[in-house]
């Protein structure tokens, strides 16, 4: 059997009628906002998705935003983000949440149910949510909201870099990279770092690496 397929959502959709694919990005970044995709599949959605389709963290950069644009068209989407601040507030759990009742009710449909990419349901609701492990690589509407989400999240980065140059966000996304750790050691932390994730890094006089 070859990934991604529609063998799950299509079973979704014959026993639920519909479903809503969900996946996350930025969940383990300490800067910039976490952002959740979600996609819409049923009995009307084409079954031919797009060529080269799969988890967006294997699928490399340059070719990202071409391919998160044949998502956007395959099947209806919506997109959610919370910020670092909110993040610090809330914490990444309700945050995460947020952002993806957000992304949900963006698309404007009920779900039948809500297939969910790996193991655990941080968006609660039980008897709505089926979590699958590596949905993200091995369904195609979870792949497509991974790489929505993901170039969605990286064209925020990359406008964040502008102003905020010494972080190196265009490269790192934010993530905890050894050229981020140096610059928040050198210039500290800015408004879009989740601070509360900081204390052992600023704590520290050595780096993480």
């Amino acid at each position: 059997m070859t990934f991604p397929n529609l063998e799950t959502e299509l079973e979704l959709v014959r026993s639920h009628g519909s479903v809503i694919c969900v996946d996350e990005v930025g969940r383990g970044a300490i800067a910039g906002p976490v952002v959740v995709a979600a996609t819409f599949f049923d009995n009307e959605s084409s079954l031919e998705f797009p060529v080269g389709l799969k988890d967006s963290k294997l699928i490399a950069e340059p070719k990202r935003e071409a391919m998160s644009m044949a998502a956007s068209q395959w099947l209806p989407h919506g997109v959610g983000e919370v910020s670092a601040a909110e993040v610090d507030n809330n914490g990444i759990s309700k945050s995460l949440e947020k952002a993806a009742t957000l992304a949900i009710e963006a698309i404007g449909k009920s779900p039948g149910k809500i297939l969910l990419d790996g193991s655990h349901n941080w968006l609660g609701f039980p008897k709505l949510v089926q979590t699958k492990l590596k949905a993200d690589q091995q369904c195609a509407a979870v792949s497509a909201a991974s790489i929505i989400a993901k170039h969605y999240r990286d064209e925020i980065m990359r406008s964040l870099h502008e102003s905020h140059p010494s972080y190196d966000w265009k490269s790192n996304k934010g993530y905890a990279s050894e050229a981020h750790i140096q610059a928040i050691l050198t210039h500290g932390p800015t408004d879009v770092h989740r601070k509360s994730w900081l204390t052992r890094i600023l704590n520290s006089e050595q780096t993480l690496f």
